[in-house]
C-alpha cells in the first residue's frame, strides 16, 4: 500500500527581514537584510553589537492576542510564534474550532529552545523583592517550553497532539518531520508546525562569550553575516518564528486548499558526539548518513536533488558542510545542486532557524526561484573545490526546482534533513 502524500497548505513567518508572508517574500527576493545595530548590546558591552530581530508594528499584537493575554506579556519568542502560527493557519484557509468541541483532526508541533527569558528574569526580580503575588497568572505559561504550543492550541482549538519539541538549531526542521510522521501514520489529518526563538541579550550573551559572533561589523551590520564566504567571521544572532501547515493530500484536496509544495520525506539522527562530533561540532559521518537517509526515505535518487538550503552559519564549518553534502549526494562541480544560505539576510535564528528557513525554502519551490546568497562574492576556496560558482547565485534567479533538500544541524550533534518537492497532481 502506498503511503499517504503530505503537502504544505499554509505559511506564516515573523522574521528579522519581514513580518508577514508578503513582506518576507519580497525581502528574500530582493536580498533585503534584517540585521541591524543594537544599542542595547552596545550598552551591555557585547563584542557583537548587531542582531536580527523582527520589527513588530504598533498595535499588531491586538490582532493576535486578547486584552487579557496582552496583560503582562513579556515573552518575545512566544509573541513571534503566535504571529507566525496564526498567520499560517489563516493562510491555509482553516477556521477556528467551534467553542463546544475541538478539531480532533488537527494538531500542533511548535518548538523552541529557551522561551520567555525576559519574563523569567522579571519573575526572579519580583521573587527576590518578595512580590511573588505580583507575578500574575501568565508567568508560568510564558516561561514553560510548551507555552507556545499551548497558546496556539487554545487559540485554534486543536484536539489532536499539541506538543513542543526542542533540539537546538535543528528544532524547526525536526518538527516538520515529527508532524509528517504523524500524518503518514494516519493519526492526524493536518498539523501546524514551526519553531520560535526569543530576542535579547540573555539568550545571546553565551554565544558572545564564546567568541563565535562577528565583532568587526558593528558599523556595517548588513555585511556581517557571510555564509560560505572566505571572510566569514561568525554567525549573527537572530530571532523570530516560522510556521507551516502540513496535511494529507486527501484532506487538502477535499477542502480545496492551495498547495505550496509536497513533503516527500526526511530523516533525523545524531552523531552521538563521537568521532569528530562534539557538543558544538558536527560528526560528519552522521551528517552524511542523515542526508542519505532523507533522500532514500523520500523515494528519490541523489541526483534528483536540484537545490539545497543548507544550515551554513557563516563560520569556519561552512566548507565542511558543503563537503558533507557533496559526499552524501556524490555530486560535484556543475552537477552539484544550487545551494544557498539565508543567514546572510537575517542571521542565525537559533531554534527558529529551521522553520523560518523552511518557509523560505518552500517559497523557492512554489515560486520557481533560488534566492541569492548575500555577502558571498568571495566564496571560500575549499567550497569552490566542490561546487561550481554558478551554483552559488549572488542574487535571486529563476529556477523551477523539482526537489529541494533543507537541512539543519544543531548543538548537541543533532541533525535533520527534510525533502520538499514541487507539487504535481
Amino acid at each position: 500500500m502506498d503511503k499517504p502524500r503530505v503537502v504544505i497548505t499554509g505559511l506564516g513567518v515573523c522574521a528579522p527581514n519581514g513580518v508577514g508572508l508578503a513582506d518576507f517574500t519580497e525581502a528574500m527576493q530582493e536580498g533585503k537584510s534584517g540585521i541591524r545595530f543594537s544599542p542595547q548590546l552596545k550598552e551591555l558591552e557585547f563584542s557583537c553589537q548587531i542582531a536580527g530581530e523582527p520589527l513588530l508594528k504598533d498595535n499588531l499584537l491586538e490582532h493576535y492576542f486578547t486584552p487579557l493575554q496582552l496583560r503582562g506579556l513579556n515573552s518575545s519568542g512566544l509573541v513571534y510564534g503566535v504571529v507566525a502560527g496564526r498567520d499560517a493557519w489563516n493562510d491555509a484557509g482553516l477556521p477556528l474550532a467551534a467553542k463546544e468541541e475541538p478539531d480532533w483532526d488537527s494538531g500542533i508541533v511548535f518548538g523552541t529552545g529557551i522561551l520567555g527569558a525576559d519574563k523569567f528574569r522579571e519573575s526572579i526580580y519580583k521573587i527576590d523583592d518578595k512580590n511573588v503575588r505580583r507575578l500574575g497568572s501568565g508567568a508560568v505559561m510564558q516561561v514553560m517550553a510548551s507555552g507556545i504550543s499551548a497558546y496556539l492550541g487554545g487559540m485554534l482549538g486543536c484536539g489532536n497532539q499539541v506538543t513542543t519539541n526542542s533540539a537546538a538549531c535543528t528544532t524547526g526542521t525536526e518538527g516538520i518531520l515529527m508532524a509528517y510522521d504523524r500524518i503518514i501514520a494516519g493519526k492526524a489529518q493536518r498539523m501546524l508546525v514551526g519553531s520560535c526563538s526569543d530576542s535579547g541579550p540573555y539568550l545571546w550573551a553565551g554565544f558572545d562569550s564564546m567568541r563565535i559572533l562577528p565583532n568587526k561589523y558593528n558599523d556595517n551590520p548588513t555585511e556581517a553575516s557571510r555564509p560560505m564566504s572566505a571572510s566569514a567571521a561568525g554567525f549573527v544572532p537572530g530571532s523570530g518564528a516560522g510556521a507551516l501547515v502540513i496535511e494529507s493530500l486527501e484532506s487538502a484536496v477535499t477542502r480545496g486548499a492551495k498547495i505550496y509544495a509536497e513533503v516527500l520525506g526526511g530523516a533525523v539522527n545524531s552523531g552521538g558526539q563521537r568521532g569528530e562530533g562534539s557538543m558544538t561540532a558536527p560528526n560528519s559521518a552522521a551528517v552524511i548518513r542523515c542526508i542519505r537517509s532523507a533522500v532514500r526515505n523520500s523515494g528519490i535518487a541523489p541526483s534528483e536533488v536540484d537545490a539545497i538550503n543548507g544550515h551554513l552559519t557563516a563560520t569556519g564549518k561552512d566548507a565542511l558542510e558543503i563537503e558533507n553534502w557533496s559526499k552524501a549526494l556524490q555530486l560535484t562541480g556543475t552537477d552539484f545542486p544550487y545551494v544557498n544560505s539565508f543567514k546572510g539576510l537575517f542571521g542565525h535564528c537559533l531554534a527558529a532557524a529551521g522553520s523560518i528557513e523552511s518557509v523560505a525554502s518552500v517559497l523557492q519551490v512554489h515560486k520557481g526561484q533560488i534566492f541569492g546568497n548575500v555577502n558571498c562574492s568571495d566564496v571560500h576556496p575549499n567550497i569552490l573545490k566542490k561546487v561550481h560558482p554558478s551554483k552559488i547565485p549572488q542574487v535571486t534567479i529563476v529556477h523551477r526546482s523539482k526537489i529541494l533538500a533543507k537541512a539543519s544541524f544543531g548543538f548537541g550533534d543533532v541533525n535533520a534533513c527534510v525533502i520538499f518537492g514541487a507539487f504535481n497532481d
